[in-house]
């Protein structure tokens, strides 16, 4: 693949030697640099990496009007022998992408997404200290900036990638409850699209859920409110018997890169794995049979997040959590290839 030759300013002192990687918030804290790009004329222009700054954009920009703004969530790991690495950096890439056609804004060129992961990523790979459980969030996005107030496609755009030190997502297991009054998405909407519209509408039936003391939401379906689909900040997977089952993704579902991996892993161990529709009576049902049952998020950011709660029409089921839970395996076998402790038989790390 041909490199993409970058303008790149580095910043004069780096912020990562006062940082305090024992006790942080993730997302507030930037890391050095930035990338930018701009789109003029049907064309990505001027890629370049700068110190992290503020930019500057007209009031009248159509993202803050229309909604045109996508974005990717990613990571970089360093491994027990000090090489530094991107996890399935072709996957996110096609999801940009793909995001990007769904909302009529310009692809990104692959060489100069995996130029700017790369050189960008080399920059900052002291944001991920040996010897600690500590990943780089990666946060490619990309807007519209057009100046002009009116309904339209913008012709104008920014392309940008800024980084953030990343530790756990959700420090305990999850309370959750499923939705079934408000919606996400539906058939032929954008729901599979990894845009800003998506998570606004998501807040407010979100925060109730969290007024009543869960920490997420479950969405079903918007034709019957019945069939699982995904939460707020991650995919959904069931363990039920021998068999892992995760609802199917489609137009309503996004596809998630840590919900493929998952299924990858599960595969090469031999669990029986399915993708299909999962009704929430299904799942009231086994816990009546008191059996055994597994709920779990996954996603770049929650990685595996166990449930141990989840509230279906008013009353609290509890799933298995205990430490042999299967959702645990899955979850040391990813962070083992990631670490370098596992073979990556996938050819998942794209190293730096």
């Amino acid at each position: 693949m041909r490199t993409i030759q970058l303008n790149i300013s580095e910043a004069e002192n780096s912020k990562y030697q006062s940082f305090d990687f024992d006790n942080f918030t993730f997302g507030t804290q930037p890391t050095d640099h930035i990338f930018l790009s701009n789109y003029r004329v049907d064309n990505w222009e001027h890629p370049r990496i700068e110190k992290f700054q503020n930019f500057s954009i007209s009031p009248l920009a159509l993202c803050f009007h229309y909604g045109q703004t996508v974005f990717e969530g990613m990571k970089a790991f360093r491994q027990d022998d000090g090489r530094v690495h991107i996890f399935r950096p072709d996957k996110h890439f096609q999801r940009l992408n793909k995001s990007l056609k769904r909302m009529c804004m310009p692809v990104i060129d692959e060489e100069l997404f995996h130029s700017a992961l790369t050189a960008l990523i080399r920059l900052e790979q002291n944001w991920l200290p040996h010897n600690k459980d500590i990943s780089l969030y990666i946060r490619p996005f990309v807007i519209a900036t057009e100046p002009r107030l009116g309904v339209k496609v913008s012709d104008e755009y920014l392309f940008a990638i800024v980084c953030s030190p990343s530790a756990a997502y959700y420090s305990q297991h999850l309370r959750v409850k499923i939705e079934t009054q408000y919606i996400r998405a539906s058939e032929g909407g954008a729901g599979y699209a990894k845009c800003g519209g998506n998570y606004g509408e998501a807040f407010y039936p979100t925060q109730k859920a969290k007024n009543d003391g869960y920490d997420q939401i479950i969405w079903t379906d918007a034709k019957t409110h019945t069939f699982l689909e995904e939460a707020g900040t991650m995919n959904i997977m069931v363990m039920m018997g021998n068999k892992l089952i995760t609802p199917l993704s489609g137009e309503t579902i996004l596809e998630g890169v840590t919900k493929n991996s998952i299924i990858q892993i599960a595969k090469e161990l031999g669990i029986e794995v399915e993708e299909r529709p999962i009704s929430y009576k299904e799942l009231i049902e086994v816990f009546t049979k008191e059996e055994k049952i597994e709920i779990f998020g996954c996603g770049t950011a929650a990685v595996i997040s166990p449930i141990n709660c989840v509230n279906i029409n008013s009353t609290d089921y509890y799933p298995y959590t205990k430490e042999d839970a299967v959702m645990f395996k899955l979850k040391t076998i990813l962070d083992d290839i990631r670490k370098g402790r596992h073979q990556d038989i996938f050819g998942w790390n794209h190293f730096v």
